[in-house]
């Protein structure tokens, strides 16, 4: 019988079943035995942060590069990926140690900060057994695949006094933290309701990334793909390359455009609207153009909030024309990156431009971003300070709620509920 990777730890000595371990039920097992730690590190203010880094693969490379850029703050000291070619490029790229198994590199004691970037079935199993072992977490977005995983990840933050912070760059933009403040401040008067988009349009369909034939859980030195470590607590399947290497394209790993890309909008607007859970989400759509994929190619999702607030967020992966990003208020409206990147523009409404004016000053007026620490570097100050970073695990899990719900809405062909006094989802209707 197959354990629940988010159930309690047991007491066994981790060390001991790491040396024997190599079946998938062991590494199962395996991930309940990590107790809470402290950090492993006393670390300086001029220290360098020593990182751990699970999973170089593309969104992985890419932040491999962005640390080795600031290497005058932190140092790759380790690294970990199942496919042996993946591990040992990254190992050389970085002078670091390479792990196929993901606990061997926590049982290290000299890392202070885990990144975290595979495929989303792993994030939360991941980011808890990190923190619990006492290291700092950047998981990239989404923080989780289910609502229930993302609040044992904040829960887990909680308990151990770990930062962490969820990999969407959205959240550390300037113009959203300037959106926040004018909203906060009643200067469009009462906020009504948000759009955001994410679309894309090719040839080769979404997520339909190279396969490389030559690799797999048969063969041998670079080209080896350990598929029962991949897999962990998904459900048991024989390799598939499809699988493998366009994971997103499949329910078991992923949410598809809702834990891919709405994400990353809904941080966005979180940001810019306030941390909220929602009240009510649906989740609409299909598979209209590619049916090469479980996930559908175009989705939409509505999320009602208790202030009275409601955001809509639709997108296709078959037509790269979406919609701006607009904030509505009674009063007056927030473009986002208009009239360019960056920038916001705030315009009165038509009926309330005297009260417009009076909050503001005029009808209309354009804010330019100020420099602002990026995302990374946020997350490596807050290691630092002990700051709660800008898409930290409470606010990550805010916006995971409505992520989450809006995928298994569509799944379920209902409208669902979330109980913020409970937090949990519902089926049927709760008080405010």
């Amino acid at each position: 019988m197959e354990i629940d990777p988010m159930e309690k730890e047991t007491q066994s000595n981790r060390r001991t079943f790491l040396r024997k371990a190599s079946t998938v039920a062991g590494l199962t097992a395996a991930a309940n035995v990590l107790p809470f730690s402290a950090s492993l590190r006393a670390m300086g203010a001029n220290d360098h942060i020593n990182i751990g880094f699970i999973g170089v693969g593309g969104r992985g490379g890419a932040l491999v590069s962005e640390l080795l850029q600031l290497q005058d703050r932190c140092k790759i000291v380790a690294v970990c990926d199942v496919w042996e070619r993946r591990k040992n490029a990254a190992a050389k790229r970085c002078e670091a140690e390479g792990y196929t198994d993901y606990r061997e590199l926590l049982d290290r004691n000299d890392i202070d900060a885990v990144f975290i970037a595979t495929p989303d079935h792993w994030h939360a199993k991941m980011s808890i057994d990190a923190m619990k072992s006492g290291r700092d977490v950047y998981c990239e977005k989404p923080m989780t695949k289910t609502v229930d995983e993302a609040k044992k990840v904040y829960e887990t933050s909680v308990k151990t006094d770990r930062i962490m912070q969820v990999g969407s760059q959205y959240a550390s933009l300037d113009m959203n933290w300037e959106a926040r403040r004018l909203i906060a401040e009643g200067r469009i008067g009462k906020l009504v309701w948000s759009q955001g988009t994410y679309c894309r349009n090719s040839r080769e369909w979404e997520w339909n990334w190279a396969i490389d034939e030559n690799a797999g859980p048969t063969k041998a030195g670079d080209d080896h793909i350990d598929w029962n470590l991949w897999l962990g607590a998904a459900p048991k399947t024989d390799y598939d390359a499809e699988r493998y290497f366009r994971f997103r394209k499949f329910w078991d790993y992923s949410g598809g455009i809702a834990t891919d890309l709405f994400y990353h909008k809904l941080a966005a607007l979180t940001v810019c609207c306030g941390d909220e859970f929602p009240y009510r989400v649906t989740g609409t759509g299909g598979i209209w153009v590619q049916p090469d994929r479980e996930v559908p190619d175009t989705f939409f999702t509505n999320i009602d909030y208790p202030s009275e607030h409601s955001i809509n967020m639709p997108c296709s992966m078959a037509s790269n024309i979406g919609v701006p990003t607009i904030i509505r208020g009674n009063y007056g409206t927030i473009y986002p990156d208009d009239p360019e990147p960056g920038h916001l523009r705030m315009v009165a409404e038509e009926p309330f431009k005297k009260e417009f004016v009076q909050l503001n000053g005029k009808e209309e007026f354009v804010y330019e971003s100020k420099p602002r620490e990026g995302h990374v570097e946020n997350f490596l100050s807050c290691v630092k300070t002990r700051k709660q970073p800008n898409l930290n695990a409470r606010r990550a899990y805010i916006i995971m709620v409505p992520i989450a719900m809006s995928v298994e809405a569509y799944r379920k062909n209902e409208v669902l509920f979330f109980d913020s006094k409970k937090e949990r989802v519902s089926a049927r209707p709760v008080k405010i």
